[in-house]
């Protein structure tokens, strides 16, 4: 597979490291420390980076975006990772629903709500998927349990749905413009067949931000619940079909999700692995650099190479996304477990490196880089639930 870059791809990689060390690292872990998770969240940063491109690089070039394909996007993000993993998070986020109002929303929407986005600095976009006793099902949703999934009910009132019920840990809920809202439309079925979709602006009545998570690692990312007491949304603002919603959510755009985190996780090892060189290269201990010590050389080499087994893992399924060759969607969920077994390898390792320094001065921000981690265990499905994908596989061979 060839992995060579276009000179626009270059590009867009080198933008995205000189924004990354020049604009985010140096603001980094000053937001980390914050207490309040409602201050953790940065305005200028988000205002800076959506005027070089990185709000809206996925949006479709016809509409004013940058349309950008997956390999670029992982090489983005991957950059603007190594800075802050969180802040990465923040602009991805808005490429993930970007990829599903390309292909899923009707024209009326688009100019209603594609066009705004695009102006607005300030427009971020956020899904609201997870809920409070759903679980994991909205990932893998069993085939013959209608009680298992989404348990936030839309009901149809003339032209409007009203929505009841409660989100939790949804992206950017305290600081986001427009949600697209997983529904129960039909609770007599699964929740492959009875759900819908619909875009939710925050200003939406019967719509409120509940709790902001206060969570240890991504703490820049803003995770709140979203409560609807009678939200009322016009008809219009569905997404694709009534009961619909997995349908809706199955093309392209379905691709990005796992490709997303892993390119994420790409830029956090290569912060590790920087970090634990200079501290290996300059740390002296009777009277020699540790780096000379076999014990720090072997955690040392592990660094390295699960983080570039990772990154051919993260540009092989980047590719074959971009050319539809990806024979069955399996590929996605294993690369996201290994995304999570590398990612906090790696920074275990540098964490050890670093030895008492990194666990009692945050100077170093070893320990920042271990929590950030962390959040790979249960972000888009926990890890063993993810390794049901084999199904797919299995299913894939079958046919």
């Amino acid at each position: 597979m060839d992995f060579s870059l276009s000179e626009e791809q270059r590009a867009w990689q080198s933008k995205a490291r000189k924004f990354a060390r020049e604009e985010i690292r140096p603001i980094s872990l000053q937001r980390d420390r914050i207490s309040d998770p409602r201050e953790t969240f940065d305005w200028n940063i988000i205002q800076q980076g959506s005027k070089l491109g990185f709000r809206t690089a996925a949006a479709p070039k016809e509409w004013g975006g940058h349309g950008i394909d997956f390999v670029t996007q992982a090489l983005v993000i991957a950059e603007l990772a190594k800075g802050d993993s969180a802040i990465a998070k923040t602009f991805s986020q808005c490429w993930k629903w970007s990829h599903l109002i390309a292909e899923s929303c009707t024209p009326d929407q688009k100019e209603r709500f594609l066009k705004p986005f695009l102006e607005d600095d300030t427009y971020l976009l956020g899904g609201g998927i997870t809920e409070p006793a759903a679980g994991s099902d909205n990932r893998l949703p069993p085939d013959d349990d209608p009680k298992a999934g989404y348990r936030l009910r839309a009901e149809r009132k003339g032209d409007e749905w009203i929505l009841n019920g409660e989100k939790c840990f949804i992206a950017n809920a305290s600081v986001g413009k427009l949600f697209f809202v997983y529904t129960r439309t039909n609770p007599n079925v699964t929740a492959s067949e009875g759900t819908t979709i619909f875009l939710v602006p925050i200003n939406t009545p019967g719509l409120r931000v509940g709790t902001v998570y206060n969570k240890s690692g991504w703490r820049f990312y803003q995770n709140a619940e979203l409560i609807f007491e009678n939200a009322r949304v016009p008809h219009s603002n569905m997404v694709g079909e009534v009961n619909g919603g997995h349908k809706a959510r199955g093309g392209k755009a379905s691709k990005f999700g796992e490709l997303e985190y892993a390119a994420n996780a790409v830029g956090v090892c290569d912060a590790a692995i920087e970090m634990a060189m200079q501290y290996a290269g300059t740390r002296m201990q009777n009277g020699e650099r540790i780096i000379e010590q076999q014990v720090v050389q072997l955690k040392l080499s592990g660094m390295h190479m699960l983080t570039e087994a990772l990154r051919s893992f993260v540009m092989r399924v980047a590719a074959e996304s971009d050319d539809n060759t990806s024979s069955h969607s399996a590929h996605n969920h294993f690369l996201m477990n290994f995304a999570t077994d590398a990612i906090q390898r790696v920074c275990n390792s540098n964490m050890d490196i670093h030895g008492g320094t990194g666990i009692a001065m945050m100077d170093a921000c070893a320990d920042k880089l271990v929590r950030d981690a962390i959040i790979w265990t249960h972000i888009a499905g926990d890890s063993v639930q993810r390794m049901k994908a084999i199904r797919h596989m299995i299913e894939f061979q079958r046919s």
